[in-house]
């Protein structure tokens, strides 16, 4: 049985890669987290295969990779929040490039060579000009915060290793993607906590919202991660790739869905504290190289990943149920 080590594995897309390469890919499942975080439930059924790791540590990522020696890596490690890198930024870059350049220098020291996957992501593309959605791979990099910053550079490091040392390397850019779980400082998952908490009583019937107007390529988590099992399988080294739905919702018809699954009458008011310093209009992926290479295509349908995040929040939120 193939090894599969998953490296930042304590955050949202961990536990569902976890179990999708176990059960899809027949893969032993290794994984990594921050030390005196605590390990998620979804990550359970692969323990005492989940170690500490810090990526800032080149050293411990190396004795870790010999320990092991896995025949495929994700490396999921990031500071993923395009918020918190606005109020962090120097964090944001020791982790999204410090981080990555050890984890592929450590891959570049082992005797054999792993495929590894990178995750970046669509945030990298940008400030995009009209003509050019939807995004294809080969579209100018312009990127419009911190965050979308760090993971282009981190592309591009990843993109050198891989023709300069002859690396197995599959570079990803990751459009939104949503599901069960998922922290409410990413915007399906704040709406649905939200309208969950005010069908309970527990809030006042008022939805706090930023900007409606932008429109973003959401994919359910499941589907993504199934993305990047393929390539891991049968993605070209050095290449890039887009993963996401290939349709761009705008964030206003998003929020109008979710409300329509709740009985409760609820009025919508705009907080500037959710408004970001820079905002990109449109986000939509252009999935045909992936597919042509992999087959994959996404598979979940968008209302139904929103009922589920729903639900999510319905089962976790305390308070009388108004309903």
């Amino acid at each position: 049985m193939k090894k599969a080590l998953i490296i930042g594995a304590g955050g949202f897309v961990g536990g569902y890669l976890a179990q999708c390469l176990q059960d899809e890919f027949n893969m032993e499942v290794y994984a990594t987290k921050l030390a005196n975080t605590q390990t998620q439930e979804d990550l359970s059924f692969i323990e005492p295969r989940i170690y500490d790791l810090d990526i800032l540590n080149r050293n411990d990522i190396v004795e870790l990779l010999y320990a092991i020696r896995p025949d495929y890596i994700f490396h999921l490690a990031a500071q993923s929040s395009v918020s918190e890198a606005w109020k962090n930024p120097a964090l944001t870059i020791d982790v999204n490039i410090k981080g990555s350049v050890n984890v592929m220098d450590a891959v570049r020291e082992l005797y054999y060579k792993p495929r590894m996957v990178i995750i970046g992501s669509g945030e990298e593309y940008g400030h995009i000009k009209e003509d050019e959605t939807p995004i294809h791979e080969d579209t100018k990099l312009r990127p419009g915060n911190i965050y979308a910053a760090t993971k282009a550079c981190q592309n591009m490091i990843g993109s050198i290793y891989s023709k300069a040392y002859d690396m197995e390397l599959m570079l990803v850019r990751a459009f939104n993607h949503v599901g069960p779980g998922q922290s409410p400082i990413f915007v399906v998952s704040d709406f649905c906590k939200q309208v969950a908490e005010i069908e309970k009583g527990i809030r006042e019937p008022v939805m706090y919202v930023g900007n409606l107007a932008a429109r973003r390529d959401f994919t359910d988590v499941r589907d993504v991660v199934r993305a990047y099992g393929l390539l891991a399988l049968k993605g070209r080294a050095g290449e890039t790739y887009n993963v996401g739905s290939g349709n761009a919702m705008e964030i206003r018809a998003v929020l109008d869905m979710i409300i329509s699954m709740s009985s409760s009458k609820i009025e919508v008011r705009v907080d500037p504290n959710k408004i970001r310093p820079v905002d990109v209009p449109i986000i939509e992926a252009d999935i045909s190289k992936i597919h042509e290479e992999t087959g994959w295509e996404p598979k979940i349908p968008f209302a139904q990943t929103v009922r589920e995040i729903l639900d999510y929040w319905r089962s976790r939120t305390g308070g009388t149920d108004n309903e």
